[in-house]
């Protein structure tokens, strides 16, 4: 009779485990930032920028050569490989405890009890043997606490993903930047070895009118100041270039061949032509839910959700089940012989009466836990459209900006010409023809510099707006497959 009666009851609690959950309903927050950017947006044409390989965005072959091995070799972006495995590993352990874990046991058992304890007064010998099949402690999840917590870790392995996703297309803008700043920094060691070779030549031929009487010591001390302030920057920049070596090896993750390495900038016609230069204003600015970062950042919000599920159904009851059936005999020969079949059934309830209020304090802290990531969704969005902004009111301004210092340079190099003939003709002295020529090589300077800012916006833009992490585009791809079908 106890047998025919569990069946009914096991199969109605079975039929109760997806029917509750007290997990709250998600609700994705407001959009905490203006509706749209002020200026640009942060799409190209028709396509989200978060849809562009980057292989369209960074088009130089040594750079898409070395962006290959960082992302083969780079240590972090392993590392948040191996985070998604982990996480995934997790998750399947939660996953599991959805259903109950069966297990084989065999055991046998021998005592002997002496005569003066035996009822016969003689020693007995007894043996035992079982084997069983069944299951322990097997919840029935009739509140949701385990779909919870299954749910929980899901989310959190889906926010591995997304952190993935974002270390990959962090790497690719920082592999840039560094490799333009190691161009832009031979460039500046080119200029201040030209300088020093000008002037040296310069200051040899006051030496020599020194020499003869022509010139001032003053003059003389004056061209000296040139000779010697381009020395120091040569050893300046030979050792920063020797760091941004260093740095983009670091990136990398593996030694790089020299002929990858740049030797110059490259020209900033291909700025202006690059996917990224003109993007069209009046798009959205909810297009930044594409980037990994937010997408993490609402992965995260969403399993604290589904713990403060985990954290209400405790304070219902929890029922748990162990079962097993199988044979036993005093024998092993006859462990599995007719009429020793055995089997056990054991449910448990636990019904929480008094906890000194730890399940409440479990359920404030998974409700702050999910406020907390809340503000933090917010706060990434903010942040995103922040630096969105700030990229593009930045790439506007240096287009505009790189047009005056090129200007600026023009001017300069007139004006150190002019000061150098009016030196040897005797009109002027010197210290004009020296602050020309200061005022020349810093402006050449600033020009490298913001060509080197021209430049690595491009990297700030991919970046800020979520590029696409992919090798190559949409349209790169469908016309990568028609090649393979072919």
């Amino acid at each position: 009779m106890i047998r025919i009666s569990m069946t009914p009851v096991a199969l109605a609690m079975a039929a109760l485990l997806a029917g509750c959950s007290l997990m709250p309903a998600y609700q994705r927050p407001a959009f905490p930032a203006p509706e749209a950017f002020t200026g640009d947006s942060g799409a190209v044409g028709a396509v989200p920028v978060a849809d562009i390989g980057w292989r369209e965005v960074f088009t130089d072959s040594r750079l898409q050569q070395v962006i290959e091995l960082a992302l083969a070799n780079n240590r972090d972006l392993r590392v948040a490989a191996l985070n998604i495995e982990q996480a995934r590993a997790q998750y399947r352990v939660q996953r599991a405890a959805l259903a109950p874990d069966l297990e084989g046991v065999a055991s046998g058992t021998g005592s002997r009890t002496p005569g003066d304890l035996s009822a016969s007064g003689q020693p007995a010998v007894s043996h035992s043997y079982s084997a069983t099949l069944g299951f322990s402690g097997y919840e029935l999840d009739l509140f949701g606490r385990v779909r919870s917590l299954k749910e929980q870790a899901l989310q959190q392995y889906l926010s591995t993903a997304e952190a993935r996703r974002s270390a990959h297309i962090s790497l690719v803008a920082e592999i840039a930047t560094a490799y333009l700043s190691l161009a832009a920094d031979q460039d500046l060691l080119k200029l201040a070895q030209d300088t020093l070779a000008s002037q040296s030549a310069s200051y040899r031929l006051q030496q020599r009118s020194f020499e003869l009487g022509a010139t001032s010591a003053l003059t003389l001390r004056q061209a000296q100041t040139t000779v010697e302030s381009a020395r120091v920057d040569v050893q300046r920049y030979t050792a920063q270039v020797a760091q941004d070596r260093n740095a983009l090896t670091l990136l990398a993750g593996t030694e790089l061949p020299s002929d990858l390495l740049p030797t110059t900038l490259p020209d900033t016609a291909s700025a202006d032509a690059n996917l990224l230069a003109n993007i069209p204003a009046g798009l959205p600015s909810e297009l930044l839910q594409r980037r990994p970062d937010i997408l993490e950042a609402e992965r995260n919000l969403q399993a604290a959700n589904a713990n403060i599920g985990a954290a209400r159904a405790a304070f219902y009851p929890s029922i748990s089940l162990t079962a097993s059936a199988g044979s036993a005999s005093a024998g092993l020969s006859d462990l599995f012989g007719g009429g020793t079949g055995s089997w056990s059934f054991v449910p448990r309830l636990s019904l929480p009466i008094f906890n000194g209020g730890r399940n409440r304090a479990n359920l404030d802290v998974a409700t702050v836990s999910r406020d907390i990531e809340v503000a933090r969704y917010e706060k990434v969005i903010q942040t995103a459209f922040r630096e969105v902004s700030d990229a593009l009111a930045q790439r506007s301004a240096l287009a505009r900006q790189l047009e005056a210092q090129q200007a600026l340079v023009d001017a300069s190099a007139d004006s150190y010409r002019l000061s150098m003939a009016r030196f040897q003709r005797g009109i002027d002295g010197y210290q004009d023809a020296l602050q020309a020529q200061r005022s020349l090589y810093s402006a050449e300077q600033a020009l490298i510099n913001t060509r080197l800012s021209r430049l690595t916006n491009l990297a700030t833009c991919y970046k800020a707006m979520g590029g696409g992490w992919s090798e190559m585009g949409p349209a790169q791809d469908a016309l990568a497959a028609s090649g393979r079908q072919r």
